[in-house]
């Protein structure tokens, strides 16, 4: 279980006239185990937020916490090693390795992570059974349906037991019953292994099934909570 505390975090690119912001003294807390949405039109900000708490990108300014960790304080490697441990990512194009099978695209965090064969595959196996594709585990991601990839796509973003797990537009490619069934998905393994939850998402549907949700407009929070 951990919680993820941002205060006052900014975020520009060029300098002089040519600056950009795109992000504004954004704040907020996500708490353990926490589902927390996201929510605001194109060029808001939400990516750019996103890759901060992931620790794709390093805010201009402003305090970045996760648990006891100063994350906005690592050094570029210090922080590539904190994110493949701790923070796991569900995308919205699955991102899938094409050369990998269900099997080794679930296993892949765990063997950069240094765990023995032995132990990936008891935990791999384990993880296949629960979300139902343990009858597909050689099968290449072209040859699954588009729910079977992002539920292979969520297997791996949990595979780790990561403390934080980010989400961008996570049903965007899915009808309405795969979109529930992933997020039925994801709230099974936070309730098994405790993650946090940080998604963007357009859709309605997904919003409603979070605890909460922050709004960005132009960078900034705008919602009552702000």
């Amino acid at each position: 279980m951990s919680r993820a505390t941002l205060h006052a975090i900014a975020r520009h690119y060029g300098s002089g006239r040519q600056q950009i912001t795109a992000l504004d003294s954004v704040s907020f807390e996500l708490a353990s185990g926490e589902f927390l949405a996201v929510v605001g039109p194109s060029g808001s900000g939400k990516s750019s937020l996103l890759n901060i708490c992931g620790l794709i990108d390093s805010p201009s300014s402003g305090r970045y916490q996760l648990d006891d960790v100063a994350v906005d304080r690592l050094n570029p490697q210090q922080r590539c090693t904190y994110r493949r441990r701790h923070i796991g990512f569900v995308f919205q194009r699955h991102q899938l390795i094409p050369a990998m099978t269900v099997f080794e695209n679930i296993a892949y965090p765990l063997y950069l992570n240094g765990m023995a064969t032995a132990q990936i595959r008891a935990e791999v196996n384990a993880l296949l059974e629960k979300i139902g594709l343990t009858q597909r585990h050689r099968h290449l991601p072209r040859q699954l349906s588009g729910g079977e990839r992002q539920r292979v796509g969520i297997a791996r973003a949990l595979i780790k037991k990561p403390k934080l797990v980010i989400a961008d537009e996570p049903s965007a490619s899915l009808d309405h019953q795969h979109a529930y069934a992933s997020l039925q998905l994801m709230r099974e393994l936070n309730r098994e292994h405790g993650a946090s939850f940080l998604i963007a998402s357009h859709d309605a549907f997904v919003i409603e099934q979070c605890d909460r949700k922050i709004s960005l407009f132009d960078g900034r929070r705008v919602d009552s909570d702000a």
